[in-house]
């Protein structure tokens, strides 16, 4: 008889690629719709500035759509908010932006004292540890934040980040090396306050800059907050990333969260067995316009290919139906049960 694991054991077990008995599904960016705002009665743009409130549309991944792991947070804005950066929170069925950079260099880099106890911040570490509270170690908990190159891009402005790149990469060394003290600080808070695992969003994605520029400047930021966070860790990086996919592997992360513009096959023969990867169902086309028909095809082609956690390619847009996304662990589920049960 085929031994049923729990949601936590089996997130964490395909995470760190040990046998499941079926692949997780999960994903380690936001799952929010506006369908389970109005379910919870938790509603953007409040949940990204209460804790309580951002821990109830969460859960919504576990109790609606019957997914193996909540992450909470919703927005990429939440460092760039506590640090000073003028943010607009958004609407119901829009995602919260950064309106205008703080810095225009390096050395007006200044992390506040009282970081960690700023709102922003403080929401997230008081929706873990509410959710941890509530699911105890029946399902896992995954945090999430920013790394220092979408900060810079928050902070300092991305064409001007982008362009030091090309003309000033000393410059983009010493902005990574000072903003990478936030990625760490709040890692570590998000772990000690429950959180599982930790998905580190990092958008030096193949869309803007070369493979090269990523193992150059990127990857030895990446490998030190690895070794240093004190958790599992999954990458997370949008877009075509086919060519830097070789580097993200050898920076020690556990897993990498990928795009549907890489294929999974592509991606799966890439990494090997250095890493594990997660996603990759397609958002625009088939998540938010497709059938369920469709989204349980682009799952069913993850698992064929040994991709380890099913879900979508990133955060899915606030209108996605929620049959869609139900669907992809109906895929999982149905191909497990074909196969009969254990995977290694």
């Amino acid at each position: 008889m085929s031994i049923v694991m729990s949601s936590r054991r089996r997130f964490l077990a395909s995470l760190l690629r040990g046998p499941v008995d079926r692949p997780a599904v999960a994903s380690p960016t936001s799952v929010a719709t506006v369908e389970q705002m109005e379910q919870t009665g938790a509603f953007f743009p409040d949940v990204h500035r209460d804790g309580a409130a951002m821990a109830r549309l969460a859960a919504a991944a576990v109790d609606t759509l019957g997914y193996d792991a909540i992450m909470p947070v919703f927005s990429v804005v939440q460092e760039a908010a506590a640090l000073g950066c003028p943010v607009d929170w958004g609407s119901v069925d829009t995602m919260p932006t950064v309106r205008a950079p703080l810095w225009t260099g390096p050395d007006q880099v200044q992390i506040p004292a009282a970081f960690l106890e700023g709102p922003p911040i403080r929401t997230v570490l008081d929706a873990i540890r509410v959710l941890r509270a509530t699911y105890g170690h029946r399902v896992a908990i995954i945090g999430k934040v920013m790394g220092p190159w979408t900060l810079a891009y928050h902070v300092y402005g991305l064409q001007e980040f982008l362009t030091d790149t090309l003309l000033a990469p000393k410059r983009v060394r010493e902005f990574l090396e000072a903003l990478s003290a936030v990625t760490l600080a709040f890692g570590r808070a998000q772990l000690a306050a429950g959180a599982d695992a930790l998905c580190l969003a990092d958008h030096a994605t193949g869309d803007l800059v070369r493979g090269t520029m990523y193992r150059d400047l990127l990857q030895p930021i990446h490998r030190r907050l690895v070794r240093d966070v004190g958790g599992p860790t999954v990458l997370h990086i949008c877009g075509n990333t086919l060519d830097r996919l070789g580097y993200i592997a050898d920076a020690g992360f556990d897993a990498f969260h990928f795009d549907s513009k890489v294929d999974a096959f592509d991606a799966v023969n890439a990494v090997g067995d250095r890493l594990a990867l997660v996603g990759n169902v397609n958002n625009p086309e088939t998540l938010l316009r497709g059938t369920p028909e469709e989204v349980a095809a682009q799952a069913r082609r993850a698992i064929n290919a040994g991709v380890r956690i099913i879900g979508p390619e990133c955060a899915v847009p606030l209108r996605t139906p929620l049959e869609n996304l139900i669907a992809i662990r109906h895929a999982v589920e149905e191909a497990a049960r074909r196969k009969g049960g254990h995977r290694e």
